[in-house]
């Protein structure tokens, strides 16, 4: 086959959206492809959902809230993410350092030096500690006795700055709203991984390559959100250990490609949320997206639209409707009768993940 077909199919069944591949578990999928997309937390439910079999929303709440096996938080690019939570605290380390740095000029225009930011970290410290979880309101409440404007970005910065430098994360919903939470009582104590320095970038990049191969070092600096000097160091650091190999011109784990059996009759189907990452997390997003739709996919202004694949590849682009009691599907072409039956179960399942329960 094509080597952009091959590459497309080994990258879809890598995040377990292809060749029927699926987990088990909301903890299984995210170990799987490490970090869901998680800026808007319905998506990133959905997110985990599409890779799983037969999962609920509850028992992907009962993973972030009981289990605690997977957090939410500011992770990769400073955005936020879904990760192991035994992850959490090593990529934390490495990666927060280079995203508050470039936050710097962002605080100094809001006004946010470094002691305020430094009191802001030991109240939100102090206060969670004696009343978590709190929401994002409870919180900017606490932080106006530092002077804190509670309109305006300043709050959203400051709780952010809390997670980055490793005090809080995100913890329980509250009547459908995220709270905040010590990430050092609320993650689990025990299991947590440790990687330092260059072992922790070997791993992150590992880690990567095993959920997006066959991908570029350039690839990897997309996602991560780090220098692309720093991403060639890592993939030196792999492939003088072995691990990696190449893939025509791009790279895999060495002994993880599979052979492809050829093209089904019936395609594998999956309705992808907003902002997934099998969408962006790549350098470039061709391979996924025809040309001619992606305008489609990226409307602008940070818009990543719902779309539905096949094998791997965009045909559609869908919208939840009211009340989110149906799904709406906007083809880029006309459909073959087994595509179309794969939206359909798709979308009921889609609805069913989404249907309130009692």
């Amino acid at each position: 086959m094509p080597e952009h077909e091959s590459v497309r199919r080994l990258r879809a069944r890598a995040q377990a959206l292809a060749g029927g591949a699926r987990e088990a578990s909301a903890e299984a999928v995210v170990r799987r492809v490490f970090a869901v997309q998680a800026q808007d937390a319905t998506a990133a439910d959905l997110g985990i959902r599409v890779r799983g079999r037969d999962l609920t929303a509850r028992a992907v709440r009962t993973a972030y809230e009981q289990e605690r096996s997977i957090v939410r938080n500011w992770f990769l690019r400073g955005t936020l993410h879904t990760v192991p939570s035994d992850d959490a605290p090593w990529v934390l380390r490495l990666l927060s350092p280079r995203i508050l740095a470039a936050a710097g000029r962002r605080y100094r225009q809001l006004g946010l030096g470094d002691d305020l930011r430094q009191r802001a970290d030991r109240l939100v410290r102090r206060v969670l500690a004696a009343h978590g979880p709190l929401t994002r309101a409870e919180l900017t409440e606490h932080l106006t006795t530092l002077g804190v404007p509670p309109d305006g970005q300043a709050p959203f910065h400051l709780i952010r700055h809390a997670a980055l430098t490793g005090i809080l994360c995100h913890g329980p919903q509250r009547a459908g709203e995220a709270t905040y939470v010590l990430l050092d009582d609320w993650l689990p104590a025990t299991g947590r991984l440790r990687w330092e320095g260059d072992d922790a970038l070997a791993e992150l990049a590992r880690r990567y390559l095993a959920a997006h191969a066959p991908a570029t070092s350039e690839d990897f600096a997309a996602w991560s959100g780090l220098p692309l000097t720093w991403a060639r160091r890592a993939w030196r650091t792999l492939a003088e250990s072995g691990v990696i190999t190449e893939y025509g011109a791009r790279t895999v784990l060495a002994g993880r490609v599979e052979e492809l059996p050829g093209p089904s009759d019936a395609p594998d189907v999956r309705l992808l949320p907003a902002y997934d990452d099998y969408l962006i997390g790549y350098r470039t997003r061709e391979l996924s997206v025809p040309a001619l739709h992606q305008a489609r996919v990226w409307p602008g202004g940070g818009l990543i639209r719902p779309t539905v694949i096949a094998d791997g590849l965009a045909v559609a682009t869908w919208t939840r409707g009211p009340g989110s009691r149906s799904v709406q599907v906007d083809a880029f072409a006309p459909v073959p009768p087994q595509i179309e039956q794969g939206i359909d179960a798709e979308r009921e399942a889609v609805v069913d993940f989404l249907r309130p329960t009692t």
